[in-house]
């Protein structure tokens, strides 16, 4: 049963009578202490009063967690009791276990207290990324306009490198004719596009013209915006795999891996998952390091041998870990030296070997991570990887501080690798799953 069905099936019919704005509800908060962090115990069977008046405008609200959140929230400003009471409480009204909402209550109270974090406001938004993803809620409506929003922010750049030119063209030719087509691949090529996609991308957006039999330049923006769309399509993939699942991560040093499995990890962790994060790549000083620290802030568990030992080993190891302590998922970070790129891709090949000896079907997924602001390089590293281990999806960081996101459009046609999250900030939260019609929106906005 979906989200907003449970919901409904819990909370009954929405009465037609005019209702009072959910914004502007006041709920009397269950008495709490300001300063505690630590998780307050279920509450005892029974409705309570403020779980009455909580239920009422619930059924008075828009259906979206954010309304939701906001009602959770209404005179509740600090961590404490009454916040731990009303978030089990949503948990309680979508049919969850309750063994799930402790979880994300300890584990919540616990990152509060690790952050330091005294106020609603500064965990607010935390909070309700970390909802979605424990109640399946990304695919919501609210969710969905909240990633548009932080794409649009993170493309800034690149849509002054991109849409103001396309602008500019359009004011400046009323037909798309040879000279329109010639100074758009110009455009294209100037975005990090690439100079074979660019290409590609005019020759079917001639054919879709074509096909829509239009010429008028007035209508090039939605020509586009189709083809974008058209273009990040992914076809449907087999997800079952025989548990545990491992995820290889793959790419050149400094673009952000160590960092990207982190974020996984923590998605991984608020969808309630086991996770065991491996380092493998063995080579780069104080990278082991930076991994288990950053393992322990997302209490994920972590797995290595030291520093010069042999990645395969350590591939081999991790994987017998995972299948005796019963984790459901690992990742394992691996060297990124492309200057010896030769033994690196050997290498690679042979921890990819390992596994599957080990665990058949293992790499379940190979994922290469790049640096939206390398542009042309993030091309021949798809390249690179590719052909040698075989990618089958990308994350593609730092799209929120360079002017050559384009770039993305040039992975997408050439190599056919799905995009399936883009880094749009430091924090966890800002690793986002991509969208390409949302891409094409914040793009042409």
């Amino acid at each position: 049963m979906g989200f907003f069905s449970k919901l409904s099936s819990w909370l009954g019919k929405k009465p037609q009578a005019e209702t009072q704005d959910a914004d502007e509800a006041v709920l009397e908060p269950a008495e709490s202490s300001p300063q505690e962090a630590e998780a307050a115990p279920a509450p005892p069977p029974g409705e309570e009063e403020w779980q009455k008046e909580l239920t009422l405008t619930l059924r008075q609200a828009e259906p979206k967690l954010s309304a939701w959140l906001a009602i959770l929230l209404q005179g509740v400003d600090k961590p404490g009791p009454a916040l731990w009471e009303r978030l089990r409480f949503l948990f309680s009204c979508l049919e969850a276990p309750t063994a799930e909402a402790d979880r994300f209550v300890n584990e919540f109270a616990k990152w509060l207290d690790d952050m330091g974090y005294a106020e609603v406001e500064e965990f607010r938004s935390e909070l309700q990324y970390r909802l979605a993803l424990a109640l399946e809620l990304e695919d919501e409506e609210d969710e969905r306009s909240r990633l548009l929003i932080k794409l649009t922010e993170g493309l800034s750049k690149t849509r002054e490198q991109i849409a103001a030119r396309i602008d500019s063209l359009l004011s400046s030719h009323d037909k798309m004719d040879d000279a329109f087509w010639d100074e758009l691949e110009e455009i294209l090529i100037m975005a990090d596009v690439g100079f074979e996609p660019a290409s590609k991308l005019l020759a079917q957006l001639k054919n879709r013209a074509r096909k829509a039999q239009v010429s008028d330049s007035s209508a090039f923006k939605d020509l586009l915006r189709e083809e974008l769309a058209q273009i990040f399509k992914t076809p449907k993939t087999i997800k079952a795999v025989n548990p545990p699942e491992v995820v290889m991560l793959v790419g050149v040093n400094g673009v952000g891996k160590t960092t990207t499995i982190a974020k996984l990890a923590y998605r991984a962790k608020m969808q309630g998952r086991k996770v065991l994060i491996a380092a493998g790549d063995t080579f780069r000083a104080a990278a082991i390091e930076q991994l288990q620290i950053w393992a322990e802030r997302v209490d994920a568990g972590f797995f290595a041998k030291g520093e010069g030992a042999d990645p395969a080993a350590v591939a081999y190891e991790a994987m017998d870990r995972c299948l005796a302590e019963g984790y459901d998922l690992l990742f394992l970070d691996t060297a990124g030296r492309l200057h010896t790129k030769v033994n690196l891709m050997e290498e690679l090949k042979k921890v990819s070997r390992v596994l599957g000896k080990k665990h058949p079907g293992a790499p379940h997924r190979t994922i290469l991570v790049v640096d939206a602001t390398t542009g042309q390089n993030a091309l021949s590293q798809t390249k690179l990887f590719n052909e040698a281990v075989g990618v089958d999806e990308i994350v593609l960081t730092k799209l929120d501080g360079t002017a050559k996101g384009g770039v993305v459009v040039g992975i997408a046609l050439e190599h056919a690798v799905p995009i399936t999250f883009v880094g749009l900030g430091e924090k966890m939260e800002d690793l986002r799953p991509f969208s390409g019609e949302d891409f094409a929106k914040a793009l042409l906005t």
